[in-house]
């Protein structure tokens, strides 16, 4: 075994199998998986077979989990881990420049570092942050309604050695150091910046179920959505003059409006 993996990553790692119910602990494979990425900067062979050890289960085991996630990387990661969202919403509205930009700048392409080791550019399938669309993130960091110059001036600032703000979250830390976190060590980070309600992107979706009348009828989990009679004047309990009301068999008796374009 490789000597990369000290006593204290076997605590850690015991730490983690601890976690679950024994005879259960190899589903502490993935968290540990990020222990090793916290180490060695990704999965290495010996990585793999540190976990295979420890958990007691084969080496092929542990490479068909960490060959299926993304987020555990077979090649060593720099030190800034810059994900552009390349997706169809991000694309469209400035992604695809900025990975272009990036990919330039850098002299990288997809999942490559520059020489120096320090960045490691990848264009990421989707971040799950279209409502703040085009991102970029760095060691899983938000940077939101980011263009091109703006992802180039961000990448300037890691190559100077700064630590920029990300838009939502603490400040930014090292790729092992997130990967630590993500094994299970918190970090008490602090500076973080857009805590708290959602902001308006976000309740964009929101805006307009109201402006429709577009409600949740109470709380039921298992109530469906739906459109309801006008009860009151306040938000979202109204239903446009023009939006069909239920036939007796409890279908709408015609189309309702399409939603966005206002009924003149």
């Amino acid at each position: 075994m490789s000597e990369t993996f000290t006593e204290e990553t076997r605590e850690r790692a015991r730490a983690i199998m601890a976690r679950y119910p024994a005879g259960r602990e190899r589903s502490a494979l993935l968290p540990m998986l990020h222990l090793v990425q916290s180490v060695e900067g990704y999965v290495s062979p010996d990585g793999m077979a540190f976990c295979a050890e420890m958990l007691g289960i084969t080496k092929a085991q542990v490479a068909a989990v960490a060959t299926f996630y993304t987020m555990y990387k077979r090649r060593p990661v720099g030190d800034w881990l810059v994900s552009v969202c390349t997706n169809t919403m991000c694309g469209v509205l400035g992604g695809d420049k900025a990975y272009k930009a990036l990919s330039e700048h850098l002299g990288v392409g997809h999942d490559e570092t520059t020489e120096d080791g320090r960045i490691t550019l990848e264009h990421a399938e989707c971040l799950a942050a279209c409502d703040y669309a085009p991102v970029m993130t760095v060691n899983y960091e938000f940077f939101d309604q980011i263009d091109a110059d703006q992802a180039l001036d961000l990448v300037k600032q890691l190559e100077n050695g700064e630590r920029p703000q990300p838009t939502r979250g603490p400040r930014l830390c090292t790729f092992k150091e997130a990967s630590l976190q993500l094994a299970g060590w918190s970090d008490d980070r602090q500076g973080a910046v857009g805590e708290g309600p959602a902001g308006e992107p976000t309740l964009a979706g929101n805006r307009l179920a109201e402006r429709f009348g577009v409600t949740v009828a109470g709380f039921d989990p298992n109530t469906p959505i739906s459109r309801r009679e006008d009860k009151g004047s306040g938000p979202g309990n109204s239903v446009p003059p023009s939006a069909p009301k239920p036939a007796s068999d409890g279908k709408p008796a015609g189309d309702a409006p399409a939603v966005g374009k206002e009924s003149k």
